[in-house]
């Protein structure tokens, strides 16, 4: 009995060995020339059947002796990657007779047009060396236990349920003409969702996939030209008719581009390439409209089916974060899950989040840092605690004072003080008040830099918290641009991303103004990011506190050229400048709370701060108590390096160490200290 073996490479490794003496299918032909009564049928580039005796050879040495042949001659981390085995039986074809062969031809020609022939089912590689290939049931198991992606599981079910009908029919072209739109951010999970795509496909036995089931690649700029194209190009090339690959393409740059002649001259390849390719392609994840006006585009040539992919909510990341903790054998309190919130919230902030790469490094972020106080406390506990969770974030406010009463040991924030209390008089008369209606509780912060914008809108979500006003009372701070995207349509779905995030929150927004350009300037997605935030604002105006901050002219440009946002934001406290003595206050509660220091430290910090000028300290470049913690930081990096000279452990704060601090460019050049008249 004789059995064949079909060897394939993978297109783009073999590419890379194009200029080889030898290329890599003709070394495997050399390397199993001795074995007796073999056959060699069907050798391209990129691959070759192999056909042999089954019972002079045994078919498992012979894959062996392949993988063996490649991984000798060349450097290859892991053969699977490049090389593609599938083991059948052996059918020689039948030459018809010659009399038959013109009445055969005829009769063809006379028959009514059938579907192509079914596509052989080959016994998988991994199989060859002992791995059973995963069933439908198995994939689809996993498929359901994804969190979230509600529109990939009913795309997953369809596919279960149509397959026993594609096989009957014989309609593997019809299956794999389909191609699709997935519409997702960047980070959460594409490659995961592509490889159970094709490993679904695969035990449905609708396609035979390559032992390299996914291809992902990405549409350079736009160019009147195949140029960004070339890419994607060269890998139709190495198509193989007898494996499938999934081919994902992010066309993000091309978005509003998809009917120029290049991408329609690019989307007639693709077609002609559909037996070898089932192409997804990508994009972030955009509005309804815009996704809808895409997928209308890419019809035009080929069948798309459209899957959006949303961001994951409150509860869906608490859910990752559960499965990731449990898949090391750790567990999380209940307490504890606040301040795991507040760590996304930080992640999130500078606008790069990568959804569930994101959730999962800051799980094992935490079960490291367990790990390490389990190692301290010589306890192996695998329950992560409230505070173990605590650890993990920037800032931990003061957990056993109110928020008033974090509110009232604030330097200089008097003013600010009686403000937000008779803010919050009226927010709570109208609460309880139910015959009226609630008024808008979004607020405006203007000020300097540094002068407590944050820390206090932080403390005002305890406040209501604490009050009943908000649900949640966390917070998250975004800077004005983090709202935009970078692609037509992105940008309301961030901007209600982020928002929906924190529904039960504040949601402090700095640098409010950057959103805002002025008339004539439609283009910039800071103004549908406003019109989507003004909407929020409005929809759940009882939900949720939008804090924007910013330079006082500033902000009021913003609020008048927005009258909508300004009738939407009733409250505005003003943040003053701190003066010398103010900041002084504010250094010594940094010194006090972290280092012991010399007798002169503080004589020396009150001379230099109650010193600054009155220009210095109202100049908008004048950061205040950020300056001053700039300050700290700097000294106690002076002391830090004296004590390690001195091969001290305990770091003391000094006069000198101060000096040498405020001396240096950034605390000295840029400020100009008043000047003492006398003798």
């Amino acid at each position: 009995m004789k059995k064949q073996i079909v060897i394939e490479l993978t297109g783009e490794w073999v590419l890379e060995h194009r200029d080889d003496d030898v290329l890599p299918i003709s070394v495997i032909k050399e390397g199993l020339q001795d074995i007796t009564g073999i056959e060699f049928m069907n050798d391209s580039l990129t691959g070759i059947e192999v056909v042999f005796d089954a019972e002079k050879t045994d078919e498992k040495a012979v894959c062996e002796r392949i993988a063996g042949i490649l991984t000798a001659k060349y450097d290859i981390p892991a053969i699977d990657e490049v090389l593609s085995l599938t083991v059948a039986e052996f059918a020689p074809k039948q030459e018809a007779a010659p009399a038959k062969e013109a009445a055969e031809e005829s009769a063809v020609a006379a028959a009514p047009a059938t579907a192509a022939a079914p596509v052989p089912v080959l016994r998988p590689a991994a199989s060859v060396f002992g791995a059973a290939p995963p069933t439908a049931e198995s994939v689809m198991a996993s498929i359901e236990e994804l969190i979230g992606v509600s529109e990939f599981k009913a795309l997953a079910r369809e596919i279960v349920r149509i397959a026993p009908e594609i096989k009957s029919r014989e309609l593997f072209p019809i299956f794999l003409n389909q191609n699709y739109l997935f519409a997702i951010g960047e980070g959460s999970g594409l490659s995961t969702y592509l490889e159970l795509f094709g490993k679904l496909i695969s035990a449905c036995g609708l396609v035979s996939m390559s032992t390299r089931p996914v291809i992902e690649l990405k549409l350079g700029e736009y160019k009147e030209s195949l140029e960004p194209f070339q890419d994607v190009l060269r890998v139709l090339d190495t198509g193989d008719r007898k494996k499938v690959r999934i081919l994902c393409v992010d066309i993000s740059e091309w978005i509003n581009k998809t009917d120029n002649r290049f991408f329609k001259q690019f989307l007639k390849l693709l077609d002609k390439a559909a037996e070898q390719f089932i192409v997804v392609f990508r994009v972030p994840f955009l509005d309804k409209d815009i996704i809808e006006k895409l997928r209308y585009s890419l019809s035009d040539l080929i069948c798309i089916r459209t899957v959006a992919f949303p961001p994951l909510n409150r509860t869906e990341i608490k859910s990752c974060a559960e499965k990731e903790i449990g898949r090391y054998g750790f567990r999380v309190s209940r307490p504890a899950w606040e301040y795991f919130q507040q760590r996304i919230s930080e992640e999130k902030r500078d606008g790069k989040f990568y959804g569930l790469n994101t959730i999962k490094k800051v799980a094992r972020e935490l079960i490291y840092k367990k790990l390490v106080n389990n190692s301290f406390s010589k306890k192996s506990s695998d329950l992560i605690t409230r505070a173990d969770m605590k650890e993990l974030c920037d800032y931990v406010g003061e957990d056993s004072l109110t928020g008033m009463e974090q509110l009232c040991r604030l330097v200089g924030h008097e003013k600010i003080k009686d403000r937000i209390e008779e803010i919050l008089a009226q927010i709570e008369l109208s609460v309880k008040d139910r015959s009226s209606d609630r008024p808008c509780i979004h607020m405006r912060f203007v000020g300097n830099p540094g002068t407590g914008k944050t820390t206090v809108a932080r403390i005002i979500g305890k406040i209501l918290k604490e009050r009943g006003v908000l649900r949640v009372g966390g917070f998250f701070e975004y800077a004005g641009r983090d709202f935009c995207g970078r692609y037509v349509g992105e940008t309301a779905p961030k901007t209600a991303s982020i928002c929906r995030d924190a529904y039960g929150s504040v949601l402090f927004i700095d640098e409010a103004y950057s959103l805002y350009r002025g008339q004539g300037s439609d283009v910039d997605y800071g103004k549908e990011a406003l019109d989507t935030l003004i909407a929020e604002m409005e929809n759940h105006r009882n939900d949720f506190v939008v804090i924007m901050a910013g330079y006082t002219d500033e902000m009021n440009t913003l609020m008048e050229g927005n009258h909508g946002l300004a009738s939407r934001m009733p409250y505005t406290i003003e943040f003053p400048n701190f003066t010398g003595e103010q900041l002084y206050e504010i250094f010594v509660s940094m010194v006090g709370s972290k280092f012991k220091h010399d007798e002169f430290l503080l004589d020396t910090a009150h001379a230099y701060f109650t010193s600054l000028s009155d220009e210095v300290l109202n100049s908008k470049e004048f950061s205040n108590a950020r300056f001053v913690r700039n300050l700290f930081e700097r000294t106690w990096a002076k002391a830090a390096m004296r004590s390690q000279l001195g091969d001290k452990t305990e770091i003391v704060l000094t006069k000198d160490d101060f000096e040498r601090a405020s001396s240096e460019k950034d605390f000295a050049l840029n400020l100009r200290k008043k000047t003492v008249l006398g003798f």
